[in-house]
């Protein structure tokens, strides 16, 4: 008989490792989080101002079994005791995504388990089921990451109807873009965040971009050139610059659009159940303005915890099995994904 395990219930072992986040979890039910670890590799990119995609490859190949080992102790179960095994494979950095889909291969064919691959943005959304227990589809969810801003109905669990996306840099990447402009360096987005909080939002005017043909996209180009203009203006005529000022003017001008194209969306589709998703998630001003917006609305809003907002492996595991219980099973064949769309499969 498997250790405190019923026939009911189900367990995942889930890996990721899209990025620079090594990561593995063990979920059970979909909910119930048992484990989850996650090695970082921010202290060694932070060297180079950014993720440098070998270095990140080389060490989820060192880290990975050693945060699996720890996932599996952590939750007190064994490779016996899990019903399948779920993996990011896509979208990410292509060596680091293939490192995760070789290992959870490898393991699934070796315990003769059901293997399951996971959409990376989807588990992003997936991570707000975890600690939110009422929440369930239908529900408008804003995704903001470092390679992804999207708004999509998420009309059941794995199925999304997308109403606007970027159209050139994502909201992370211009966090990213921005504090290295103002010598804050990486990862941009916390340091945005804690600088903002010392400026004044209005002591800078930069533009709130709408995008023609399509009301819900997003584009924050124009803005993070807005914001080099700035700085190139205050260098040429020996003017210092308030870098709390100028960051807390970027972060409202990006706030301010996220959350007004995501209240215009419940507003026209009736949604009385908004969440947000990715790590941008976990930006304070973003969840300040989102949580009155929706509160001013009538409307509830659900965020996950600054930790499920970054990479890891919980909100994987958490997406992987309802993918598992309505049968969705990889073969062997499964391969990376870099480009991976949302709602490809």
């Amino acid at each position: 008989m498997k250790k405190n395990h019923t026939e009911e219930d189900v367990y995942i072992l889930a890996i990721e490792s899209s990025c620079d986040e090594t990561a593995a979890s063990v979920v059970k039910n979909g909910r119930e989080i048992l484990s989850n670890v996650i090695s970082s590799q921010i202290a060694l990119h932070t060297l180079y101002g950014g993720v440098v995609p070998e270095i990140a490859s080389r060490k989820h190949i060192e880290k990975m079994n050693q945060v699996i080992e720890a996932a599996l102790l952590e939750a007190g179960l064994c490779l016996e005791d899990m019903d399948a095994i779920g993996v990011t494979y896509g979208p990410g950095l292509v060596g680091a995504l293939l490192v995760g889909v070789a290992e959870a291969k490898a393991i699934a064919y070796a315990a003769g388990k059901p293997l399951v691959g996971v959409h990376h943005i989807e588990g992003h959304v997936s991570a707000n089921f975890i600690e939110h227990p009422d929440l369930e589809p239908p529900f408008l969810c804003l995704i903001v990451s470092g390679g992804h801003t999207h708004l999509v109905i998420v009309k059941d669990y794995g199925e999304f109807e997308i109403l606007g996306r970027t159209r050139d840099d994502a909201a992370g990447e211009a966090f990213d873009k921005v504090a290295r402009a103002v010598g804050l360096g990486y990862p941009g987005g916390p340091k945005i965040d804690r600088a903002a909080k010392e400026g004044n939002p209005h002591a800078i005017k930069f533009p709130r971009a709408k995008v023609e043909g399509n009301i819900y996209d997003f584009s924050f180009s124009g803005l993070k050139s807005a914001v080099l203009n700035h700085i190139n203006h205050a260098g040429m005529i020996g003017e210092e610059i308030n870098v709390a000022d100028l960051a807390a003017s970027f972060q409202s001008a990006v706030v301010d659009v996220l959350v007004s194209h995501t209240m215009d969306a419940a507003k026209e589709y009736g949604f009385k159940k908004v969440a947000i998703a990715g790590g941008v998630a976990s930006n304070s001003a973003l969840r300040k303005g989102m949580s009155l917006a929706c509160e001013k609305a009538g409307i509830t809003f659900y965020y996950p915890s600054p930790i499920y907002c970054t990479d890891n492996a919980a909100m994987i595991g958490t997406a992987a099995y309802y993918e598992y219980i309505n049968g969705s099973r990889a073969g062997w064949d499964l391969n990376a994904v870099p480009n991976l769309k949302l709602g490809e499969r």
